[in-house]
């Protein structure tokens, strides 16, 4: 598991997994997400906006990330 340092409080989903570097554009992003492919603490997550703190897991492509 990757862990992944961020300078806010907060993150949103896909701005997260362009700054993890799981994606490269935000457009993908909302792909992956909207089409089921983005788990954050073990559930699907359907909504690009939703917010991460420290401590959440998302798994995305067969790797996992921990926000620190």
């Amino acid at each position: 598991m990757e862990k992944i340092k961020i300078n806010t409080e907060v993150i949103k989903l896909d701005s997260f997994l362009k700054w993890s570097g799981a994606v490269v554009l935000g457009s993908e992003a909302k792909m992956f997400i909207q089409e089921g492919y983005v788990k954050v603490n073990g559930d699907v997550e359907l909504k690009r906006g939703k917010k991460l703190k420290a401590g959440d897991i998302i798994e995305f492509d067969g790797n996992k990330y921990e926000i620190i």
